[in-house]
């Protein structure tokens, strides 16, 4: 290889393109105008939303986008950017969205064993919450006990996350309560292959990247606290548990209203 072309590659990449009056970035939205848009896959892209991942020069000068939709199947199943589907647009073919965004992206994740008991509650609150729409950027994903895809998710660019766990707090059974964990305090403890604690699963998160702006959890009281090592499997829940569900299923809505407000709030003062 040249040293020429060794600069080339060395350089940092392109971080930015003009597109009309607008700089358009990572992150910045942008409607699809795909040119001529003739084919079965152009006509379905045009006038589409999108957001932009990255800005590609190639070693020739071309500069392309690297676009995301914003209905991108991944971010539905809750694998966010990793596994979405990245389209490419020259910066003619598409039009900046001045003055908005994509809608803020809350995940809500539901914590738990099915086969636990009352450790199942976040799981049956995040299926309660799915039964109805939600807004648009909220995904609602039974997580059970896979730690390391929480902690990968966690860092994928949300705006704010709810975790929904059991939690013995020395509270009547079936009380429902939001907490605001200490994140400055969170252990060092390792992330088990088939275990949940949310609290090392935040640490560990915030160790692979940046955690959501908010990160809330809302926990529930059992009637009896799970134990996992006794060998007994059941899928029932009990009463006051099971009667819970929908309070803090109605619980998460309110927040999911307040978290959304906030970030369009952030929006409008940056």
């Amino acid at each position: 290889m040249s040293f020429e072309a060794w600069d080339d590659l060395s350089r940092p990449g392109l971080q930015s393109v003009t597109v009309g009056d607008t700089i358009v970035r990572a992150g910045t939205v942008v409607r699809l105008r795909p040119e001529g848009a003739q084919d079965p896959i152009s006509r379905g892209l045009d006038g589409r939303l999108a957001s932009v991942d990255a800005v590609i020069e190639d070693l020739d000068g071309n500069v392309s986008l690297a676009v995301i939709l914003d209905a991108d199947p991944a971010r539905t199943l809750g694998k966010g950017r990793s596994l979405a589907h990245r389209f490419f647009f020259r910066p003619d073919e598409v039009e900046a969205v001045t003055g908005s965004r994509l809608p803020a992206r809350v995940l809500i994740a539901g914590i738990g064993n099915v086969f636990l008991g009352d450790d199942a509650f976040g799981l049956h609150v995040v299926r309660e919450l799915q039964a109805s729409a939600l807004p648009d950027g909220v995904d609602a994903i039974e997580f059970g006990i896979r730690g390391f895809d929480l902690a990968y998710a966690l860092v994928d660019g949300y705006d704010a996350a709810v975790l929904i766990d059991l939690a013995a707090r020395g509270e009547s059974p079936g009380t429902v309560s939001v907490v605001d964990p200490a994140l400055d305090e969170l252990p060092a403890r390792a992330v088990e292959g088939h275990g949940m604690d949310p609290a090392s699963v935040l640490a560990l998160a915030r160790r692979l990247g940046t955690l959501p702006g908010t990160t809330l959890v809302v926990t529930c009281e059992p009637e009896t606290v799970p134990d996992p090592d006794s060998g007994e499997i059941t899928e029932e829940l009990s009463e006051p548990v099971r009667s819970a569900i929908v309070p803090a299923a109605d619980a998460v809505r309110r927040l999911i209203d307040k978290l959304t407000s906030e970030s369009k709030e952030r929006e409008r003062e940056n």
